[in-house]
């Protein structure tokens, strides 16, 4: 007769998931913020996988941890037998989001959080108050491909001009491309040239993906023009307040451009360019497709940018 091995009676679901964020994040201070645990709480847990396994899973190395070989074989079964608890435990049942303490994390570029994701947040209080929501920056080192496989991301929301065409895509809004600059600009009242466009002075964004180029500069490699680039900033957000008292010109959909045109000394002029539309969309892996609580968030999204991020609204 075979009996169960003793460590099966240890292992719950709670101590797999803390192993399973452990083996992404390496470390426990991360780790604990993502699980919403102090972290004495996750060192604890850990120490007791250590026992239950016969090995130490993750070991420090200079500032951070690194799996040990038994850690990196376990880290690919948590994930299937953590979904697999995950469908049990929906058994089926509709999503109710009033309830709901679902964990929900979604990857945006920061001049979409300005106006989207504070729409967002007052949508996920109002319907969801008991959910969670990690808003994660996209960078050029970051593989958020590799996370929503892993289940670490649910969605992503982009605009480069050609999206991974691995994962689903839908539409969220598409937005006119505008001029912002001070509204003492020599150019703020408008009739801007193409050649002054060109010439002026721009504030420039680094690309958040460094396999996608920008769809400004995309656009204008196109047209095989170049603009004077003459600041570089890792934030969308840092660029309208360079502008004020400045011959500077930042190009970018109107709603942004709008929302700070309110409340600093800037205006909003037609670019001289006929720049295409800027197309946003949401992605998601097929992982999580049909799980209702991905198709609720991926709903409620959409709904935010149809209500919110109009051009005009």
């Amino acid at each position: 007769m075979n009996h169960p091995h003793p460590a099966t009676d240890q292992l719950d679901a709670q101590l797999m998931r803390v192993l399973k964020t452990l083996l992404a994040e390496r470390s426990v201070t991360r780790a604990s913020v993502r699980l919403n645990q102090s972290q004495p709480a996750v060192s604890a847990s850990l120490r007791r996988l250590r026992l239950i396994f016969g090995d130490e899973l993750l070991v420090r190395s200079g500032n951070t941890m690194v799996p040990t070989a038994r850690g990196l074989a376990l880290e690919k079964s948590l994930r299937i037998v953590l979904e697999e608890i995950d469908r049990m435990l929906v058994g089926g049942e509709a999503f109710a989001p009033a309830t709901t303490q679902q964990v929900f994390s979604v990857g945006c570029p920061d001049y979409l959080s300005t106006v989207f994701m504070a729409g967002v947040a007052r949508r996920l209080r109002h319907e969801a108050p008991m959910a969670r929501l990690t808003v994660y920056p996209l960078g050029p080192e970051y593989d958020f491909g590799e996370a929503m496989a892993r289940g670490e991301m649910d969605v992503v929301i982009g605009n480069w001009p050609q999206p991974p065409d691995h994962l689903h895509m839908s539409p969220l809004l598409q937005d006119d491309i505008v001029c912002l600059l001070w509204n003492e600009h020599a150019l703020a009242r408008g009739g801007m040239t193409q050649a002054q466009y060109l010439a002026a002075p721009h504030v420039v964004p680094l690309p958040f993906s460094s396999t996608h180029r920008g769809v400004i500069d995309q656009h204008l490699a196109s047209l095989r023009l170049a603009r004077n680039a003459r600041i570089m900033v890792p934030f969308f957000s840092m660029a309208p307040h360079m502008l004020p008292g400045t011959d500077l010109i930042f190009t970018i959909s109107r709603h942004f451009a709008n929302h700070y045109a309110a409340m600093l000394p800037l205006a909003v002029v037609p670019c001289p360019i006929d720049y295409p539309r800027m197309s946003f969309y949401q992605l998601w892996h097929e992982r999580s497709h049909q799980e209702p609580a991905q198709r609720w968030l991926r709903h409620m999204l959409g709904d935010v940018a149809r209500t919110i991020l109009q051009p005009g609204a």
